[in-house]
């Protein structure tokens, strides 16, 4: 089971990422994705989910009105538009993989994680 996350990398204030998260059709299958982070010294938050079909969208308080998830089902990836970044959106961002079809905020109703990558923004 791999999910390769790519995207991260270093911003400015207000600057926009997107990240992507690829894995393999029978890890993704009906099941929902989401996005957590972990920032230094910080623990682990959720940050976005999305349904398997793409229904169903949750959003942290926190990035809800700048971050949008999507997701290509064709092509297994999950997406994380990043816009209006803030110093404080740095962290580590982590793909997962739900074990059922709808994708909530805790993260032990996840089964697999990707590797991270990191999202630098400075001020």
């Amino acid at each position: 089971v791999q999910l390769q996350a790519s995207g991260g990398g270093l911003a400015q204030f207000g600057d926009s990422l997107r990240l992507s998260c690829t894995t393999s059709r029978r890890t993704s299958s009906n099941n929902g994705m989401a996005w957590f982070r972990r920032a230094p010294g910080k623990e682990r938050e959720f940050v976005a989910g999305i349904s398997w079909r793409g229904g169903n969208i949750l959003y942290s308080d926190l990035v809800k009105g700048r971050f949008t998830i999507s997701r290509d089902v064709a092509k297994d990836t999950v997406y994380l538009q990043m816009n209006s970044l803030k110093p404080d959106d740095t962290a580590v961002y982590y793909c997962a993989v739900a074990r059922g079809p709808i994708a909530g905020s805790r993260a032990d109703s996840y089964a697999y994680w990707g590797q991270g990558t990191q999202v630098t923004v400075s001020s």
